[in-house]
């Protein structure tokens, strides 16, 4: 398994969904950044289930606990060590059904490649439950960028195929988290919610898209031809358990366009170079143009349902089916929107670092 990300921020993250607890370490921080427990804590509690309809009714505390790397509330430059128990965990059913791989989760794939070593329980290392590890890095990451000015958002844009109409950063900003779904539309967010709420009482589940943008992230950020600011994005986007797409800028709509509606073109406003619309999503040739980083993230529908599926046994080698009983979400979008911030802030401080946009002693 390959478990770390970044070359000067390098996030390494442990743990499974049923295990003690899961974490995360951070090699590579600047000394003198100003972090605390609590500052970790707002942001992984957006991640908790809450009031989201339809979300699971697993009740983990998410108790942030700073292990090392952090002394009288600033970073020593030594690595940071983060870590929440696992609580709230029922294991039952899966020892059950270890050996009838459940219809879209990695069952089957981790049970060939591991031999059936690896930890099944609750989806184990391939559980969204890993994701708060990418949310705990991921406020470390925000408030170094922060340093840079440059700010990171995301929202919820689309769920059981009910769009959200586009609304300005201002209003994204204001609006979304002001409700469950972290929905800037109002009249689209109440839709959202039937939606979810018809799929949970039909045994079912729905999937959706989350928008992340990043702010003032200054023109030049990249390294091509193979380290491009948006392949490393991607790559870290596709990390995220039940991410099936990604886009950027006006992404697969572009292939509709001309070239004369397509690209954006340049003006200077306030003694600086700005792109009068942004198709590109902010990145040009693998390199940050200075415009807003907008990127588009596709979730697939929560691969737990209790409706029954068509499955195998992998020690009889017969057909089987399969009901998956246990505390799952209907739809995965609102909790998943924090951690496409994280995981955007994570690859954004790297490269921001690499470039020296960050200073490796903070004073």
């Amino acid at each position: 398994m390959k478990n770390s990300f970044g070359q000067k921020f390098c996030v390494t993250t442990f743990g499974e969904s049923h295990g003690r607890c899961v974490g995360a370490v951070i090699d590579g921080c600047p000394a003198g950044l100003p972090i605390t427990e609590s500052d970790v804590q707002r942001e992984v509690d957006r991640r908790r289930p809450g009031h989201v309809p339809g979300a699971t009714a697993r009740a983990e505390e998410d108790k942030v606990e700073i292990l090392s790397g952090v002394f009288r509330g600033q970073t020593t430059g030594a690595p940071i060590l983060m870590l929440v128990w696992n609580r709230d965990v029922d294991s039952s059913q899966y020892e059950r059904i270890r050996l009838t791989p459940r219809p879209g989760h990695a069952d089957y794939t981790a049970y060939i490649k591991y031999g059936g070593f690896n930890d099944f329980r609750g989806g184990g290392r391939f559980s969204g439950r890993i994701t708060v590890t990418f949310v705990m890095a991921g406020a470390v990451a925000k408030k170094l960028l922060a340093r840079a000015g440059v700010e990171i958002l995301g929202h919820t844009v689309e769920i059981g195929g009910i769009q959200a109409e586009r609304k300005a950063i201002e209003e994204i900003k204001r609006n979304a988290e002001t409700n469950p779904l972290k929905c800037a539309d109002p009249v689209a967010t109440l839709e959202m919610i039937r939606a979810i709420e018809a799929a949970r009482a039909e045994g079912d589940s729905i999937g959706g898209i989350v928008e992340g943008i990043a702010l003032d992230m200054p023109a030049g950020i990249g390294e091509p031809v193979f380290d491009t600011l948006e392949g490393e994005l991607a790559k870290a986007l596709f990390a995220v358990p039940a991410v099936k797409g990604v886009e950027f800028g006006a992404g697969f709509d572009a292939a509709k366009k001309r070239g004369s509606e397509n690209n954006d073109n340049y003006a200077v406003r306030d003694g600086r170079i700005v792109a009068l619309t942004n198709n590109a999503g902010g990145i040009l040739g693998g390199i940050s143009n200075g415009m807003p980083i907008a990127v588009r993230v596709a979730f697939k529908p929560t691969p737990s349902i209790s409706r029954e599926q068509k499955t195998v046994n992998l020690a009889a080698m017969e057909n089987t089916t399969l009901s998956v009983k246990g505390r799952h979400d209907a739809c995965i979008v609102p909790r998943a929107v924090p951690v496409i911030e994280a995981v955007m802030a994570m690859t954004l401080c790297d490269f921001a670092l690499r470039a020296g946009l960050i200073p490796e002693l903070l004073k």
